[in-house]
């Protein structure tokens, strides 16, 4: 059903896909003689990046492309403009498939991971399937559809459906989806992504059966997103991954406002580096997951003036921004950003409902950078509950709050102001706890005095060479560098010829924390009682 066209058939800017691979797609640059070839050719720039030039040959320039080696020259017969969304439905669920095809058969989630569609029953499933008006969930992802089809027939035929994905196809007008969107009347998701839509969205009707869109991919800019915002009065779920966003801009005012419906909002690997431009979502009264990861944040802030009030449009420029910011949040994901500082990771007790916040793959947390361990977040961040996609128990967050409170008395050189300033949460905690402060070193220490002041520690060999060795648990003087420890592992286990290296094993971190400091002691890197230090071996 592809449609095979000569090259005069084809106009600059369109979208098309290779012959018989839906998957390779691109779009024309160019139309034209090429110098040392006969014929017309068409000059594509793949989305994919996989082309064989730049868009110039023998030294001359037809088209410029995204990538060093993202453009080709393809004869028309060899592409494809594609075909509408009734043939495509034709082509996915009434024709024979074959296994390759049955392992394309997926749904591309939000967060771009592939669903497999189970093939149970293979003959019962495709009968059932071949009622289209059954059909509830649909997945249409990389068949090529470029346009609607006869008018209203969509409806008649699928009438029943909810969710639809039509992920990476050749869809570039926002009239055609609100074509799709209004004659399928239950339809509450919907998925746009890998489809280059256009930016005029002035067409689009309003869509008010949809919960979820996700426009992953899409080129889709902010400006669009507040154009989108009025054609989706009841939409949940917001998903704009890898649009290379880097600023927010509000239509009417300095915050995003509208949106009452939207629980998620999904901006996964962009480009934002400014918190500031976040703030401006921070009126968004019923968010409660907000999704930054893989983005280029630096920081993040809470502002001090804002504290008392809901709406900073309520309050007049005299009174100043008097709000409180994300309301609702109760989930925030920042991995694999470049927060550096604990003042950004302070800052998150401020957010009233905060209580799941991902920081893994940060500067922050890098122990190479010089981050610090899970047992420090906990401490520092009074209300998570879920921290790094890792439940925090009660027993976890009172072990490590008391190794936190122990760490920090073991710097203690610093006036009370610089300590409430470099560990806000310190003097609470250790009142929390009951600790008391050390007592001076010039009182004598007798045997009570020494015995509390040890550490159990239980070491377990994990090194391939070392060989199976059941685990040692020792009491330790909580002084003991990791020099010492190295070389106490040594005797413990009778290693001759293997230099042992050191982890620390914390409940609910993904990976131990390496020991490599070797003039820091155990309260220096905050181990506990009743702490298990993995013995590797050096590579």
């Amino acid at each position: 059903m592809s449609a095979e066209k000569s090259e005069s058939s084809f106009r600059v800017n369109q979208r098309v896909h290779a012959l018989n691979d839906p998957r390779r797609i691109g779009t024309v640059k160019y139309i034209g003689p090429v110098r040392g070839y006969s014929g017309t050719w068409v000059g594509v720039d793949w989305d994919s990046g996989e082309g064989k030039h730049n868009g110039s040959i023998n030294g001359v320039t037809y088209f410029e492309t995204k990538a060093e080696k993202s453009g080709s020259f393809v004869r028309g017969q060899n592409l494809s403009s594609g075909i509408s969304f009734l043939e495509a439905l034709e082509l996915r669920y009434r024709s024979d498939s074959t296994k390759e095809e049955e392992d394309e058969m997926y749904v591309l989630s939000a967060r771009n991971k592939r669903v497999a569609i189970q093939l149970l029953g293979k003959d019962e499933l495709q009968d059932r399937l071949s009622r289209f008006e059954e059909l509830v969930g649909v997945s249409l992802s990389l068949l090529g559809i470029r346009s609607v089809g006869p008018p209203q027939q969509i409806s008649t035929v699928v009438p029943n459906l909810k969710e639809l994905d039509l992920t990476a196809n050749l869809l570039t007008e926002w009239k055609d989806v609100g074509s799709i969107c209004e004659q399928l009347r239950n339809l509450a998701v919907l998925n746009l992504s890998h489809n280059h839509l256009a930016r005029d969205i002035n067409q689009l009707p309003s869509l008010t059966n949809i919960r979820v869109l996700v426009l992953n991919s899409c080129g889709i800019d902010w400006t669009q997103v507040e154009t989108l915002k009025q054609s989706l009065p009841s939409v949940e779920e917001l998903h704009l991954m890898g649009n290379k966003l880097r600023t927010i801009v509000p239509a009417f005012s300095d915050y995003v406002q509208g949106f009452d419906s939207l629980r998620v909002l999904n901006l996964e690997d962009n480009c934002f580096s400014a918190w500031d431009e976040i703030m401006k979502l921070s009126c968004l009264k019923s968010l409660e997951q907000l999704h930054l990861s893989k983005n280029n944040l630096e920081y993040i802030f809470y502002p001090d003036n804002n504290v008392g009030c809901d709406d900073p449009m309520s309050v007049s420029e005299s009174q100043g921004s008097c709000f409180r910011p994300f309301k609702s949040l109760h989930c925030l994901l920042l991995g694999a950003n470049k927060i550096k500082d604990l003042a950004s990771v302070d800052s998150l007790n401020f957010y009233h409902n905060l209580k799941d916040i991902r920081l893994s793959e940060n500067p922050i947390v890098d122990p190479a950078k010089g981050g610090i361990p899970r047992f420090v977040l906990i401490a520092r961040l009074a209300k998570v509950e879920i921290l790094n996609g890792s439940e925090v128990r009660p027993r976890e967050r009172k072990e490590s709050e008391i190794r936190y409170v122990r760490f920090v008395m073991s710097k203690l050189q610093l006036k009370t102001e610089e300590i409430k300033q470099l560990h806000p949460r310190f003097a609470e905690l250790k009142y929390l706890h009951g600790i008391e402060d050390e007592k001076s070193p010039t009182v004598v220490a007798g045997p009570q005095k020494m015995a509390s002041g040890l550490l159990s520690i239980t070491l377990k060999c994990v090194g391939a060479s070392i060989g199976e060795r059941p685990p040692i648990t020792k009491k330790l003087p909580a002084t003991t560098t990791v020099g010492k420890l190295k070389v106490l592992c040594e005797n413990f286990f009778k290693l001759k010829a293997v230099k042992p290296r050191l982890f620390l094993l914390e409940e609910g971190s993904p990976l131990p924390l390496l020991l490599d400091d070797e003039m820091s002691s155990l309260t220096d890197l905050g181990v506990g009682n009743e702490a298990t230090v993995l013995v590797d071996e050096e590579a």
